[in-house]
């Protein structure tokens, strides 16, 4: 029997902790209600990136794995490890879904064609996985490789495409193979809000060679406004003036990125516009396309978490968030798991207008709340799962007023929440899933320039008890790990057997 208290889980994205300073958003925001809950509720500090959450060492954490370790209650290998092992110890080089696709290119005189974002920011790609790549084409003689770039700014500092790019070059020169036939930005590329348009403007720069022509990679990077993110879809031409890499019939496409979400639209497409064209198609790691594209790195069980033991003990749970987050708190919260279980329901958030993230760092902010308020008046919903996104969104901008005022906005978005939980007896468990806002600026020695991604800081967790609740400070170190066994632990359940976390609370 459960005898425990219904509650409120509430990521807040990109919430993570650091003393103050010119470059935290969060402490040089207005935030009243959020710094009254640190100063007087039980709290920890946990830890979100690295090994504690199952990636590499000194690996800054990122939404996905942050909340798939919420969901599990034990780090879960990431897809980069999972990748970087197999690199580390050779076995990539006998990979036999690669080899056959190699060997086919050899005997077939076909193009290995090679796309994914090339920075090293460990959220979606590493671009040093190119040099074992292009080293292990060389290996098997394969004819031509096709670089297809997609630039950063967004997970890495922005204007340091070039940087990365050079390293590309630097890769190509010590395999002896591969020259960069496309450039194109993340925003465009990885685009996962549904608009195909971006989408296509690429696919038509890889399949057809038609975007903006330049006969150098670095020209591209002047073509745009907007910074790395932004570059329009390049063609690098040849001295012909030709661009140097359609892709034809025969040849062969492997993504690079070891993450699937914001690929997977453009791996989809292009999928579908080469189809009956004898094209082979690879990912570096399991992708969740529509597609069946064969991954030469399958994933980690994410399963037996926080989802399967609601599930398994009847307990409902309403999970909300905006479009840009909705994934999180679903499918990744789930452990990678797009089924919809009888006592789960998805409220997926969405607006009116478009997104401007620095014009409007409120979001839909105010829909998210209205929607946990309502779903918290109700008896029969013991868990309330919502990620409030716009301090991890806007903070990816760069712009620190912006970002600043995300997390005012999120201020008083928690205090109407928490204000609803104490009426209707919810506990409300606040926790980041890494860390963003509290660093809006490179280190003094990378010239203290805007950047936008994420963090190896821990994040806080704070438990707000319901009326008549007692809680303790947590003792101990902390990691994302012990949240899904404190939701439990808080409605009275037990943690699941494959848990390594343990109750906080």
């Amino acid at each position: 029997m459960r005898a425990g208290t219904p509650g409120i889980l509430l990521v807040l994205d990109g919430w993570g902790h650091a003393e103050p300073s010119d470059a935290n958003a969060l402490t040089a925001a207005a935030t009243p209600y959020l710094d009254g809950l640190l100063a007087t509720c039980p709290s920890v500090l946990a830890e979100a990136s690295g090994t504690a959450v199952g990636l590499l060492p000194g690996t800054v954490g990122n939404s996905e794995i942050g909340h798939m370790v919420i969901g599990a209650g034990r780090p879960v290998p990431y897809d980069s490890v999972l990748v970087q092992e197999e690199i580390s110890s050779g076995r990539m080089r006998s990979n036999t879904t690669l080899t056959e696709v190699l060997t086919g290119l050899s005997a077939s005189g076909g193009t290995l064609h090679l796309i994914g974002l090339c920075s090293d920011g460990m959220i979606h790609a590493d671009v040093r996985h190119l040099r074992e790549l292009l080293r292990i084409a060389a290996r098997f003689s394969v004819p031509a490789v096709r670089i297809h770039a997609v630039t950063d700014g967004r997970d890495v500092a922005d204007h340091t495409a070039a940087a990365y790019l050079g390293l590309v070059d630097t890769f190509v020169a010590e395999a002896g193979i591969g020259q960069v036939a496309t450039v194109v930005g993340r925003g465009y590329a990885l685009d996962k809000s549904g608009d195909l348009e971006l989408t296509e403007q690429v696919a038509r720069a890889v399949v057809d060679g038609k975007g903006e022509a330049v006969s150098e990679p670095r020209e591209a990077l002047e073509l745009t406004r907007r910074g790395d993110e932004w570059v329009p879809p390049c063609v690098v031409t040849g001295a012909d003036g030709r661009p140097l890499g359609p892709v034809q019939d025969g040849d062969a496409v492997l993504f690079t990125n070891f993450r699937s979400d914001r690929i997977q639209q453009l791996a989809d497409d292009l999928y579908g516009r080469l189809a009956g064209r004898g094209v082979s198609f690879l990912s570096l790691a399991q992708y969740d396309t529509k597609a069946s594209i064969p991954p030469l790195v399958h994933r980690s069980d994410a399963g037996g978490g926080l989802a399967a033991e609601l599930a398994a003990h009847g307990v409902r749970s309403v999970r909300i968030a905006e479009a840009e987050k909705f994934e999180h708190v679903t499918y990744y919260l789930n452990g990678r798991d797009a089924t919809v279980v009888p006592v789960e329901e998805h409220v997926r958030v969405t607006g009116d207008l478009a997104p401007d993230y620095t014009a409007r760092p409120a979001m839909n902010l105010d829909r998210v709340t209205e929607a946990v308020i309502s779903a918290a008046g109700r008896d029969d919903v013991p868990l309330v799962v919502a990620n409030l996104a716009n301090i991890d969104v806007v903070g990816h901008t760069g712009h620190f007023d912006a970002t600043r005022q995300a997390a005012e906005c999120t201020d008083h978005a928690v205090e109407a929440i928490c204000r609803t939980a104490r009426a209707t007896g919810r506990w409300v468990l606040l926790v980041g899933d890494h860390g963003n806002a509290e660093k809006m600026l490179t280190d003094a020695a990378e010239g203290g320039r805007p950047y936008g991604g994420h963090t190896t800081n821990p994040v806080p967790a704070v438990l707000v008890p319901a009326a008549g609740q007692r809680a303790a400070v947590p003792a101990g170190p902390a990691t994302l790990a012990d949240i899904a066994p404190s939701v439990l632990s808080l409605l009275g359940l037990a943690p699941a057997p494959r848990m390594t976390g343990r109750p906080l609370w």
